[in-house]
């Protein structure tokens, strides 16, 4: 049996308008000068206060506190308003209900959104009950820590050769490559191509409809190693 962990924003969702405006939001509100889109993108992925003490490198941690908390509000506003949205990347729903139609595979997340941002995607989505664990920011460490992957595959009993992380940022890549597992990179997410392949994605796709295919050549390979 396979475990398929997927990355939820830049690698099933694109939800980048909704992060970059709801921190815009939060740093003006806590009267801070605003810093580049480019660089809120870059530390998607993380959980919330490592990524705002990236964005914020001299901040001290009760105004890291502050722009998380203004950081929440501004998203659940936001998701509500009709002219931000976050639409799922194409054939992703296709290939998500192809692959947990498959006998042989389990799917999960493991993702540095809150669990209610997770389960406010699933509802949306009609993803109710495709996938069998659910790592979020809440519960583990921040990316590049491999907790999420590990717990992942406590909960599934799935070991790490047949455990594949599909992600789009470095930070993907480094927990999947921590923890031992398979590392698929996406090519239409927050990080550049060359910036997962420089981290040490297995592989790399262009589109959801290749995943499968990369999906069993990996675990292939591992099963004619052992």
């Amino acid at each position: 049996m396979k475990l398929v962990l997927f990355d939820c924003d830049g690698t099933i969702v694109d939800s980048q308008h909704m992060i970059v405006a709801a921190m815009d939001r939060a740093i003006a509100a806590n009267g801070l000068p605003p810093v580049p889109r480019a660089a809120v993108l870059g530390v998607v992925g993380l959980s919330l206060a490592p990524a705002i003490s990236r964005l914020l490198p001299d901040a001290d941690a009760r105004v890291i506190d502050a722009v998380a908390e203004a950081y929440k509000g501004s998203f659940s506003d936001l998701r509500g308003r009709p002219e931000h949205h976050e639409p799922l990347f194409p054939l992703a729903r296709e290939t998500i209900l192809a692959l947990a139609g498959e006998h042989d595979t389990v799917l999960g997340i493991a993702t540095g959104k809150s669990r209610r941002g997770v389960d406010a995607l699933i509802e949306r989505e009609g993803f109710e009950g495709l996938f069998a664990t659910i790592q979020t920011a809440d519960d583990n460490p921040s990316k590049p820590d491999p907790g999420m992957v590990l717990r992942a595959m406590r909960e599934t009993s799935r070991a790490p050769d047949r455990t594949v992380m599909v992600g789009d940022t470095t930070f993907d890549v480094e927990m999947a490559r921590a923890a031992g597992v398979h590392a698929i990179g996406v090519s239409w997410g927050y990080h550049p191509v060359a910036m997962l392949q420089a981290s040490g994605a297995h592989a790399m796709i262009e589109s959801y409809a290749d995943l499968p295919e990369v999906i069993a050549r990996l675990v292939a390979v591992m099963d004619r190693a052992s």
